[in-house]
């Protein structure tokens, strides 16, 4: 986090996350994509690791600039960019955007009782409106960075909005939002897995059938094991102890599908049928945040079946991640890597550099190491 302190915040407003990996600011655009996300980390390190003002000025630092001029109200969503001054460049152009707000609403509002009225209103209103768009064709909603084919659906849609909306709903109270959440988390098991495959495709048909390869033969194994962590939560929340047994047997499954055995890494993209042209940017880069979820997937997975597998997976990711993403000289991770761990500057989807995925993934296995030591014998 110091990193990010140093040479991200932004006085005018936000935080930088067009930035080199040693910390250079390449722009000072806002994608709110980023910016959301830094309300929930700032929000959570004051609420859960430090309780120490600073994170929580912060998290309003950011909140009171993108709550701004971030709402579109013509479309009833968030837009995607911001200039440093808060002039709008792109408008509401990702649905994902509208998930990541949500997760970072209902973070700021457990965090700052003071404000908590106002900031989860905003939540709501979020909510509300994606409830009722997510009842559109995929192929119809705003999808930047990630074209929908035409006639497709999308796992990221389901596997973003099962979880924001279950953190809404829990937060609430509200059955309201615990059912959109649940009718989310069931399309992921009941359409986007395939049980005579035993994967996760990425996109599939809208009548939930097999899409055509290669799109519909897109496996995103960082994507399926992020997810499965999601659906851990929201199982284990609800007591359904066979959808955490299977969503913990799928976190196994993808990192055996995506592991390179040659170079080492989990690749950015599969394809279900071993093809050669997979429909996924940059499929064999080692990015960083597939292997940092999967250190707390893994973990969160060992807590619940406390199967050899599960640490023996970590040992072998968190060897891969810690000789080859840190950079010690600036106190970051790499954010690319080539398929033989070199590291990369190439812009792969977004210009950012976001500080979430790995202080996510580091604060949520504290956690659990925290819940087991707690339930070890005394002495």
């Amino acid at each position: 986090m110091p990193f990010w302190v140093r040479h991200g915040v932004d006085p005018a407003g936000g935080v930088n996350t067009c930035i080199a990996d040693d910390g250079a600011v390449i722009s000072r655009d806002k994608f709110l994509w980023s910016q959301w996300r830094l309300v929930w980390l700032f929000s959570k390190l004051y609420r859960s690791v430090e309780p120490d003002e600073k994170w929580l000025h912060l998290a309003r630092h950011v909140y009171d600039f993108t709550a701004r001029t971030g709402w579109n109200e013509e479309a009833g969503g968030w837009n995607f960019r911001l200039a440093h001054d808060g002039r709008v460049m792109d408008g509401y152009e990702s649905i994902y955007t509208d998930g990541l707000a949500i997760d970072g609403l209902v973070e700021l509002a457990r965090a700052d009782s003071a404000s908590a009225d106002e900031v989860i209103s905003r939540a709501r209103k979020t909510a509300d409106c994606m409830i009722e768009r997510l009842k559109q064709p995929h192929d119809t909603l705003p999808h930047n960075p990630y074209p929908v084919p035409r006639g497709a659906k999308v796992h990221g849609i389901p596997m973003m909005f099962s979880f924001a909306l279950w953190k809404l709903g829990r937060f609430l109270d509200d059955p309201r939002y615990l059912r959109a959440a649940q009718n989310q988390s069931d399309e992921i098991f009941n359409h986007f897995y395939r049980p005579d495959r035993d994967v996760l495709l990425e996109r599939i048909s809208d009548d939930n059938h097999e899409y055509p390869a290669p799109e519909g033969t897109t496996i995103v194994p960082g994507h399926v094991i992020e997810d499965m962590w999601f659906q851990i939560h929201i199982a284990r929340h609800a007591g359904d102890t066979r959808r955490i047994s299977e969503a913990c047997r799928l976190v196994r499954r993808h990192l055996e599908l995506g592991w390179d055995e040659e170079y080492g890494g989990i690749y950015l993209a599969i394809d279900a049928d071993h093809r050669r042209d997979i429909a996924w940017d940059s499929a064999d880069a080692k990015r960083w945040w597939p292997q940092g979820e999967a250190l707390y997937a893994l973990l969160l997975a060992w807590e619940h079946t406390e199967e050899p597998w599960c640490l023996t997976w970590y040992d072998k990711v968190h060897e891969y991640c810690f000789t080859h993403y840190p950079v010690p000289e600036h106190g970051e991770w790499y954010r690319n890597l080539t398929r033989e761990g070199e590291p990369s500057s190439d812009v792969i989807v977004m210009p950012v550099k976001d500080p979430f995925h790995l202080p996510r993934n580091l604060i949520y296995s504290i956690d659990v190491l925290d819940r087991w030591n707690s339930a070890q014998p005394s002495g």
